[in-house]
Parts: structure tokens; C-alpha cells; sequence
């Protein structure tokens, strides 16, 4: 009786015992819950290059964020991007940047870009690696390859009869890459184009940057393709086509003699440009204030006029209500 209890008490002991993790293998990590598997920050570390070397491989297309333009020892100018937590350089002449109406034709090539460049920092782009170094992990990449590759996908069909996927008329999404006050640079499908400010929207803006952001995605209307071949090709796109014109329905909460609050978007030869806080644009050609107000500058303004053809409130700047609202 008395080896009884005994052995009853050392079958509790053990059932109370611990149960020993089937995960904790010499040399491995002790993990909390039985048979799971952590990797080592090496393990990881050589999964992630794992997928570089296979999107070298492949052909992949990548996409990283544009995160610095760099200038080697060598003397090269790089853009830097990141994948899979590696540094990937991109040389500036294979960026293929668009330089088309930049203004600076008589300036240095890489310079041109190199400025063109740092406005895109922080944007999207794609890139196909060209060449590694397995041992130091250094990465190559080309966005010049990437774009090429997606013209041809998007914009190139292999059978005549088939339409290819961007054409005249299709709306598409398109990454904003750059943004000026006057201008917005987009890549759609790989291919850059640039588009005025005007052309981005229909209210009147000071500053395209008010609206748009490098990093956005903006939807809008293909007008024109221009393609000798997939090297040599032009885009031309607007994003206001792609939107709904409520010009025509604000127009319609204007009066006659009506005073508004607006802010002036621009000035040209005496021409007063404003956006009405209810929504209207309006011009003003004649200004009854003891200082001329300038852009950025909230306004009084009185309605004479409502041009439902060119779909304006046209009057007077009867105040200067604050300088750069």
C-alpha cells in the first residue's frame, strides 16, 4: 500500500513536470511555444538577398522610395533606393529622366538631372537590377530598363488587333514624381510627362503643391500617345478630365453685385486671378484698394459679371483683406 502511494505521488510529480519545447535543439533558438521556428537575423538576412538574386534572375520589376542622389569617389552621381532592407544605387544617365521643357538646355547633362533628381526624392520608382556582388551585397539597378519594359507591357500589344492597355481616352493612376507651383511631373506607365498646374485641376491653385504631393497617386486622362518606338515615346495627359467640372453648379450660387472673400492665385498685366471661397474662379481686372494685393493675398470682390461660357464670376477687388492667407 505504502509503494503504491509513492508511486502515485512520482506519476504527479511528473505529470506536473515542464514539457520540454520540441524547438529547443542544440545551436537553435529556445522558442516559448512547442516546434515553432525563429530565424536568426543572419537567416533572414540571407532569405532577403535570396529574393534579390532572384529578381536579378528574373528580370523583376522593383519598386522603392527615391531616398537620396548621392556623388561617388568614383565621380559617378547615383540616385539610392532600398529593397529588402539593401542599398541599391541607380547611375543618373540610367534614371531616364525626361528633360523635355526643363529650361536649362544649355546646362550639363547630369546636371540637369541631378536637379530634376532631388525634386523626386521620396517618390516611387522602378528599377531592374543589372548587376550584384554576393559577397559585399552591393546591388546595381536601372530604372531605364524598368520604364522600357513597361512601355512595352502597357503601351504595345504583340497582336495588331489587340488594343494595348493604355490608349487615348483611358483613364489611368499615375504617380506624382515631382511637383512645382506651376507644373506637375508624372510617371504613367513609364513614361514622365509633365502637366500644368491648370490641366491638374479645376479650381485655380497658387501652388500645385497645395494640392499634390510627390508620392501621390493621381487618376488621369490619356489625350495623346506619341510613339516611334519604345524608346522614343510621349505621353500627354490631363488630370481635370478625369474629374467631375462642379465649375458649372458653383457659378450658380454667384450674384449680381454679389461680395465674396477669394484669394489671388496669380497676377498678370494688371489681371487679377482669384479662387472665391465658395468654390468659383473669378478674374478681376480693376482693384479700388489704397495698396495692390498680390498672390497668396485674401481679397473682397464684388460680382459684375457671371461668363458662363468661359465659367468665371468676372468683377471688381473692392479690399485687401489679409497679405498671404
Amino acid at each position: 500500500m505504502e509503494s503504491e502511494k509513492k508511486g502515485a505521488a512520482k506519476n504527479a510529480v511528473s505529470a506536473d513536470e515542464p514539457v520540454i519545447p520540441g524547438a529547443a535543439l542544440p545551436d537553435s533558438i529556445l522558442t516559448i511555444e512547442a516546434d515553432s521556428v525563429v530565424e536568426s537575423p543572419q537567416e533572414q538576412e540571407d532569405a532577403r538577398w535570396h529574393q534579390v538574386m532572384n529578381a536579378y534572375r528574373t528580370r523583376k520589376i522593383l519598386t522603392g522610395i527615391l531616398s537620396g542622389i548621392e556623388k561617388l569617389e568614383s565621380g559617378w552621381v547615383v540616385a539610392v533606393t532600398y529593397f529588402n532592407g539593401f542599398r541599391i544605387i541607380i547611375p543618373m544617365d540610367e534614371m531616364m529622366i525626361n528633360l523635355n521643357g526643363d529650361g536649362r538646355e544649355k546646362a550639363d547633362t547630369i546636371n540637369r538631372q541631378t536637379r530634376i533628381a532631388n525634386n523626386m526624392l521620396g517618390c516611387s520608382i522602378d528599377f531592374m537590377i543589372k548587376d550584384l556582388d554576393t559577397k559585399s551585397k552591393s546591388v546595381v539597378a536601372s530604372r531605364k530598363d524598368a520604364m522600357l519594359k513597361k512601355r512595352q507591357m502597357f503601351y504595345f500589344s504583340e497582336n495588331d488587333e489587340e488594343q494595348p492597355m493604355v490608349y487615348p481616352g483611358r483613364l489611368v493612376e499615375a504617380r506624382v514624381i515631382a511637383v512645382a507651383p506651376k507644373a506637375v511631373r508624372l510617371e504613367v506607365f513609364g513614361v514622365e510627362c509633365s502637366v500644368r498646374a491648370r490641366d491638374m485641376a479645376w479650381e485655380w491653385m497658387v501652388d500645385a503643391g497645395d494640392k499634390f504631393q510627390v508620392g501621390d497617386l493621381t487618376l488621369v486622362a490619356v489625350n495623346r500617345i506619341d510613339a516611334k518606338s519604345v524608346e522614343d515615346m510621349t505621353v500627354s495627359v490631363d488630370a481635370k478630365s478625369a474629374t467631375v467640372n462642379t465649375s458649372k453648379d458653383n457659378l450658380k450660387k454667384c450674384h449680381l453685385q454679389g461680395k465674396y472673400v477669394g484669394v489671388v492665385t496669380d497676377v498678370y498685366k494688371g489681371t487679377y486671378f482669384i479662387r472665391l471661397s465658395i468654390g468659383v474662379n473669378a478674374v478681376a481686372h480693376a482693384c479700388n484698394t489704397a495698396s495692390l494685393p498680390g498672390k497668396k493675398d485674401q481679397v473682397g470682390f464684388v460680382v459684375t459679371r457671371v461668363n458662363d461660357k468661359s465659367e468665371t464670376a468676372e468683377g471688381i477687388i473692392t479690399r485687401l483683406i489679409k497679405h498671404n492667407a
